[in-house]
């Protein structure tokens, strides 16, 4: 059995045995729930873990090589609206040739604040800056750099709640969606001769909750595994806009189309990674996820902001 066809088992397993009834989540808006989605964050502050994330891929090369990247990120609140997140990833390329490429990427923080939650509406605004600081990776390897890179960020989240009665079927839907402005603090990386391009970072989601769909609009009496499903298609491009000179100014991105399993504290996630173009990927990857809500775990311990917090009674999803 492949490498990847061993990834993809794993997760499934993960998912099967996974059979508790009731589910306790951290990012609510009024009866929305939005879950931690893979390829772009969600528009929550909150206590969690994503621990691990593997992505299998081929790189834009030509011939193409093999890219596993391993991560994690543990995210803390230090206020009941403001929090903190650290990330790390490990990376291994394997060139045509046998050749092996292995090494830690640049060490990534983020801040974020909680702008609104507007639960009438379901709708949901984050404020965040994301870092990626230089010297902190393989930069021997090219899997670092010198320099940092500093990305002031919105994230947006809005469920269709509201639909008149005659769209009901469609009010499980949901819309997630950042877009942030990537700054590095140095413009010419001198090791490569080239300009370090400032770069727009976007991207978005469009998913169908399943535990909606039962509590919000109609019990289907569908099986419970069913229930505790989101469907998914996420969206994430990347576009140089300024000190880009003389390379073509293209965009790059990937569609991950998947799903989401919403356990009691924690959700799987599973997504192929399909690059938007040639300069993206080649071929198809894929792309999962194990991910702790430590704020449903612990509520009235580590689950619980730094300053400001007062223990809670989880919310719970109704399957």
């Amino acid at each position: 059995m492949s490498r990847y066809a061993a990834c993809c088992l794993a997760l499934a397993n993960l998912i099967a045995l996974a059979s508790i009834p009731d589910a306790f989540a951290h990012c609510f808006v009024g009866p929305r729930f939005f879950p931690a989605t893979l390829a772009i964050d969600d528009p929550c502050v909150a206590d969690e873990m994503s621990l691990p994330t593997v992505t299998w891929s081929k790189t834009p090369d030509t011939p193409p090589a093999t890219e596993w990247d391993l991560s994690g990120e543990l995210s803390k609140r230090i206020t009941e609206d403001f929090g903190v997140s650290i990330g790390e990833t490990w990376t291994q390329i394997r060139q045509p040739d046998g050749s092996v490429t292995t090494g830690f990427q640049d060490l990534e923080t983020t801040f974020q604040y909680q702008l609104l939650k507007d639960s009438p509406h379901e709708l949901a605004l984050l404020a965040g800056v994301i870092v990626d600081w230089g010297n902190t990776g393989a930069t021997n390897s090219g899997l670092g750099t010198s320099y940092s890179l500093v990305t002031p960020t919105l994230y947006v989240g809005k469920g269709l709640g509201e639909l008149p009665d005659t769209m009901s079927w469609a009010r499980p839907f949901a819309l997630t969606g950042q877009v942030g402005y990537q700054i590095p603090t140095s413009s010419f990386d001198f090791t490569q001769s080239a300009f370090i391009p400032q770069q727009l970072v976007y991207g978005a989601s469009l998913q169908y909750s399943m535990p909606y769909l039962k509590s919000e609009v109609i019990d289907l009496e569908l099986p419970d595994f069913i229930n505790h499903l989101i469907p998914i298609l996420e969206a994430n491009f990347t576009t140089p806009v300024a000190n880009n000179f003389g390379n073509p100014y293209t965009t790059t991105g990937f569609l991950n189309p998947g799903v989401i399993w919403v356990g009691s504290y924690f959700q799987v996630g599973l997504e192929a990674v399909i690059p938007i173009n040639r300069d993206s990927g080649s071929g198809v990857g894929v792309l999962g996820q194990l991910h702790l809500y430590l704020d449903d775990m612990f509520p009235t311990t580590v689950g619980q902001p730094l300053f400001g917090g007062t223990p809670s009674t989880p919310r719970k999803l109704t399957f």
